[in-house]
Order: structure tokens, then sequence, then C-alpha cells
């Protein structure tokens, strides 16, 4: 059986990645997915301090620098060494105003902090795998071409895609690809794999899945490998876990006022950034129909995208890897915003809730300080493909 190649859909990228391809003057075949919004959105300012999280081969970055240098500072992250150090020869003529650190971006603050600030002016989040990850074959995130069955982010990590797809029994695996690659073959797949292995190239396991699957129920216009090679990237780098460890602490690296924008590329990540944004948006969490406030909430950011911004149609014609994008943009409250009790009691009332009275012993909640330890996720989103159920509140009495 023969399955598809490359194609210019965007075949054997297995999920779509950030810093997609097209050209631009300092990394020729990667552009920067949605970047005159980020700018548009995050404003960086002379002087300003600045996060690119997934800095990547430094397209958002080189924007970003050139409107804050030589006065500002940009710090750049990200878990691939090899792009860092592109991004670093790419932004060599920004250098007096540039820090670069090989790390996950779940270390922010950590890393903000070692580079000797508090809080920064705004951060940007390009999640997802690089262009330049997909097209390097011996890094084993494509199937256009045989290589290793890899996947890892930082090389520097144990676990590789390998060692999933041939240690993991039948039950994990179908669950991994359902999962994270909402795939509805994914127990079928997963049996032929289990029946195929050992597996260690990723042409190997592009044949196996796309055997696994009914020819007819092959999806229109990606491989149908698409799905499984994006699930078990997801769970090799830990994708989806840090997202959600990422997003609470970048709020609580910003000053008052910053701004952070945050890109994603497929519906596991942008339900994740839709709901933490809701989440930290909000005064109280306490359950519907609940008299009195009893959680003791205070919001920390205010939603500028209601809806998550996509791709204008140029931008697609121009670079169609970037078609999937999705950006939503958050604004961390200022000190007064977050602190003034009066505020937050004006908002409860207007909903009809009495706001829970604070004793001394409370001054420290991390919520009412502009910087905090962390966030913890009071209501873990729902799983995917399920609805928390919102019940209605009790009738008024007549």
């Amino acid at each position: 059986m023969s399955v598809p190649g490359n194609g210019a859909t965007g075949h054997g990228l297995g999920g779509l990645g950030r810093e997609a391809g097209g050209t631009d003057g300092g990394a020729p075949g990667h552009t920067p997915v949605l970047l005159d919004e980020v700018i548009a959105w995050l404003n960086p300012q002379p002087g300003g301090v600045y996060v690119d999280a997934t800095i990547g081969t430094g397209g958002h970055a080189e924007a970003i620098l050139d409107r804050i240098a030589p006065t500002g500072r940009l710090i750049g992250i990200d878990r691939d060494a090899e792009t860092l150090a592109i991004a670093g020869e790419r932004l060599a003529r920004y250098a007096a105003s540039l820090t670069l650190r090989h790390a996950n971006f779940t270390a922010i603050r950590t890393v903000v902090a070692e580079a000797g600030y508090e809080a920064v002016d705004g951060i940007v989040m390009d999640v997802g795998a690089s262009s330049l990850q997909f097209e390097v074959p011996e890094r084993g995130f494509s199937f256009s071409r045989p290589g290793p069955l890899d996947m890892r982010m930082d090389r520097a990590q144990s676990l590789s895609a390998a060692d999933l797809v041939n240690e993991l029994s039948e039950d994990e695996l179908a669950g991994l690809i359902r999962t994270y690659g909402e795939e509805r073959w994914a127990r079928r797949i997963a049996r032929t794999i289990v029946r195929r292995r050992p597996l260690h190239t990723t042409d190997a396991l592009a044949v196996t899945v796309g055997q696994a699957i009914p020819r007819r129920a092959w999806p229109r216009g990606i491989h149908p490998a698409t799905r499984t090679f994006q699930a078990l990237r997801i769970a090799t780098n830990r994708e989806l876990e840090d997202l959600e460890q990422a997003l609470p602490d970048a709020v609580g690296t910003l000053r008052g006022g910053g701004t952070t924008c945050v890109i994603t590329f497929h519906s596991l990540e942008d339900r994740i950034v839709k709901h933490t944004y809701l989440r930290l948006s909000r005064d109280c969490i306490c359950p519907p129909g609940s008299p009195t406030c009893n959680c003791g909430r205070r919001r920390l950011i205010r939603i500028l995208t209601r809806r998550p911004v996509t791709p204008s149609l140029d931008e697609v014609r121009a670079n169609p890897r970037a078609r999937s994008a999705k950006l939503r943009v958050a604004q961390r409250l200022t000190p007064p915003e977050e602190q003034t009790d009066e505020g937050r009691h004006s908002r409860l009332t207007s909903r009809g809730l009495t706001p829970r009275v604070r004793d001394a012993s409370e001054a420290g909640h991390p919520s009412a300080i502009p910087t905090f330890p962390s966030i913890a996720p009071d209501i873990a989103p729902p799983a995917p493909g399920l609805r928390r159920v919102r019940h209605a509140p009790p009738p008024r009495a007549a």
C-alpha cells in the first residue's frame, strides 16, 4: 500500500508548527506567523523588557528588538539548543539588548529572575514545533523523508517517540493517539503498531499508520499519519502539560499593564490558553448559585481578544502553514485593579454575590501582589471533547 508524501498542504509535518515556511530577511525559509498582529498587540516600547518564551530562529524576537533596542532588553528562551544557536547568529547585531537561555518556557520565572528582573512588560509564546525541526530528517518530526523516530525538542532529554511507540501497551498507545491526536482510528492504529513493532523510523511508522486506517477513511488534504505523529510529538515533549504550567507563571512575570501574546496551532493548545485566560480573568470561581463568595479569588488579567486572531487571507496565501494559527492576548491588571477590595466588592455584588470578608492572615494571598510564586489551576480544563456541566441556580423564592 502506498501513502501520500509531502505536498503543498503540509503533508509530512505531523501537525503545523511555529515560524512556518516562507522567507524572511534573517532566516531564509522561516517566517514568523501573525507577526504584524503580535507586534500591534504587544506594542513594544524603547527601554522595555520583553520575553520571547519560544524564540525559535528569532522571527518575532527580531521585530521586537527593532523597536526596543538599544535601551530595552529581550530575553529569549527555547528548549531546542540548535534553533537557539540560529537565533543567536541572526540577532547578533542586537547582542547588547539580548539575553538568550536554553530552557523550557516552564522556567520563565526563574530565567527572568536570573536575568535581573522582577517583572517584564510583555511576553510572546509561539507554541508547538518549529518548521526548522520538521525540515531536518534527523530530528524525526516529519515523515516526508526517512529519519529516526525521535521528535525530541530538547535532545538532552532521554525519552523519544521511539520509546513510546515500542514500549507502551496497546491501550496506552490508543489513549495517547486519541487524546493528543484526536484520531478516531486510534485503536486500530495502536493495534497495528503493536503487531508491527519494533518501529524505529518515521517512514516505517507512517506506512504502518496508513495501512491501519481504511483507505476510504483517509482524511482529505493531509497524510493519514498526521494526527498520530502530532500525538506522539505532543506526548514526547509534554507540550500540553508544559503549556498549562507556563501560562500562569507567564502572567505572574508580567508587571501591571503588561501583555502576553500566545500563538497556538491546534485545538488542544488553544483550548488550554482559552480556559487559562478565563480562569485568571475571574474574581469568583464558586459554584453557580452560591449566595456567598467563599473562594476569595481576585482576577489577574483582562482578556483583550474575546475571539482568537487568525491570519489574513494574504498571509495564508503567502504561507500556507500559517492557516491554523490562532493568537490570544491578555493584559495583566495593574496593582490597584488587583488589590482594591472596593473594586472587587463592586464586581461581586453586581453579580448578586456576597464577598467573603478577608482577615489579616490572607494579606499575603499570591493573587494580591504583582509577582507571585505560582497560580494553581483551581479548576482543570475539561478533557478533550467533553463539556463541563454548569448547573442552573435554584429558582428564586416568590
